[in-house]
């Protein structure tokens, strides 16, 4: 509990701002290339350090390395609260404290998943990591439009909110007592030997390696559309409120997949589970036809129904099996694999959306998205891969 209570209150904090951060950004400077170059100043760090947090959360402390990710980024949310306080913000602040906030998101995620293991019989990860989704989705659903409504109070009220946030999730990381690693003997290998160890566990297994790489090209697609869906909104004429309500729509498609996560295992194969994220990604073609931002909204809530569901197999069976010793080291390298895209999308979003049109743009992620729907449908190692109650015996002998 005290776990997912220190998850929850950071959560809803960037929740927050994320519809904050291109708001002030469209408000400073009326430039959707910048609100993309912020959204990938927000992810690029979980691309360019990943490996390095890897390491370290299977190296140093792993509670340490949390409560230190939870104190910076408070105290850089609290800064940039301040400058707009004073009305002396400048947009090379806000991707300063954006790139500080997500490299200490790097670091705690990092951390996190050992935590999780620790706390979590193994046999019961793919439901833990499903009922962190469903309360995840439930702040993910509350977020956005508390964000619009705060930044409608003033532009600093989501900051003070996030930052306030991260410094209760920290008082909750400081209330455990469980260790959040085993023990461990001195590893005096070098830094290369290390990663290559926990690339080398995931590369072996051809369904781990080719969730990483199909998921994380995914990935590329999402925060792009994401963007498109707020400068659209913003252009119709939508308020900071409304623009958080069509977020938060996409935060109950995917609040309603995790707490319908059982039944979808219970009724479909692991494949089926795998593609139908996949296919319903294609559900944004509908704007192409009909340009609304309520249809590209809708378009986004079915697939966010998928994408917990995916989530709880793919994460649980990895969780499981991988072992402790390498558990940062594997998590790091395939958060590199599954973000590495994940920058890329809103800035070429913002880039197209200052160039063309949202149309333009959206036909642009419809047929990436196209391509690796192909490649899944296709590919050898979703077709084989393993059946649930495989995973759930390799979880159990695990």
């Amino acid at each position: 509990m005290l776990l997912l209570t220190g998850r929850l209150l950071s959560t809803i904090g960037s929740q927050v701002t994320v519809i904050a951060y291109p708001l002030l950004v469209l408000a400073l400077t009326s430039s959707p290339a910048k609100a993309g170059l912020v959204g990938f100043a927000r992810l690029v760090p979980h691309v360019l350090l990943s490996l390095l947090a890897g390491v370290a959360a299977d190296r140093w402390n792993r509670k340490r390395l949390m409560l230190a990710a939870d104190g910076v980024r408070a105290l850089a949310i609290a800064s940039l609260a301040a400058a707009i306080l004073l009305d002396r913000v400048a947009f090379w602040e806000i991707v300063l404290v954006v790139v500080v906030e997500s490299v200490g998101s790097v670091l705690f995620v990092a951390a996190e998943t050992g935590a999780l293991r620790a706390v979590v019989p193994r046999q019961q990860l793919p439901a833990a990591v499903g009922a962190m989704r469903a309360r995840a989705a439930t702040v993910q659903l509350a977020g956005p439009p508390l964000g619009g409504l705060l930044f409608g109070l003033g532009r600093a009220v989501p900051f003070v909110f996030d930052a306030v946030s991260y410094t209760f999730s920290f008082l909750s990381l400081l209330a455990m007592r469980t260790p959040f690693q085993e023990e461990r003997e001195h590893d005096r290998a070098r830094l290369r030997t290390k990663v290559a160890e926990g690339f080398r566990f995931l590369w072996e297994r051809p369904f781990l390696r080719t969730c990483a790489f199909l998921y994380g090209l995914g990935n590329f697609t999402i925060p792009g559309v994401v963007l498109v869906l707020i400068v659209a909104a913003e252009r119709e004429g939508l308020t900071s409120a409304g623009i958080g309500a069509l977020l938060a729509a996409f935060g109950a498609g995917i609040l309603l997949g995790a707490l319908a996560s059982p039944l979808f295992r219970r009724r479909l194969s692991m494949r089926a589970i795998l593609l139908l994220e996949l296919w319903t990604g294609l559900g944004i073609v509908a704007f192409l036809v009909w340009p609304s931002v309520y249809v590209l909204t809708a378009a986004l809530v079915v697939q966010g129904v998928t994408l917990p569901v995916t989530d709880s197999v793919v994460d649980g069976y990895r969780i499981a099996i991988t072992p402790d010793r390498l558990l940062g080291r594997v998590e790091s390298v395939r958060s590199t694999i599954a973000l590495g895209a994940a920058p890329f999308g809103p800035l070429a979003a913002g880039i197209l959306l200052e160039s063309t049109s949202p149309r333009v743009t959206v036909a642009f992620f419809a047929a990436f998205t196209l391509v690796l729907m192909l490649w899944g449908t296709l590919s050898p190692a979703i077709r084989d891969a393993p059946s649930l109650d495989e995973l759930d015996a390799v979880m159990g002998a695990a």
